[in-house]
């Protein structure tokens, strides 16, 4: 089973958040972006870009934050955070 958590932050305290699963067999970077597209939508968003420093802080904690820079619409909380809680 994969799980991705997605929380969304203002002023530190978290507004909302989300927990993604997904078990089919496929990819770990099919299954992120699946998820994420999943939180899109949950959260009314449009789909964030994966900057260099996003992937990075990504790959090494399997953990990142996406902050205004990432997204094109203007969004009404400081980040939305995505965190792997579960891979087999």
């Amino acid at each position: 089973m994969f799980r991705l958590w997605a929380r969304e932050f203002k002023d530190n305290r978290m507004l909302k958040d989300i927990v993604i699963e997904d078990d089919r067999d496929d990819t770990r970077t099919h299954k992120i972006f699946r998820a994420l597209e999943e939180i899109c939508l949950q959260f009314d968003l449009s789909k964030p870009i994966w900057l260099e420093s996003t992937v990075s802080d990504f790959k090494r904690h399997s953990k990142t934050r996406f902050t205004q820079d990432n997204f094109i619409d203007e969004i009404d909380f400081d980040y939305l955070e995505i965190q792997v809680i579960e891979e087999d």
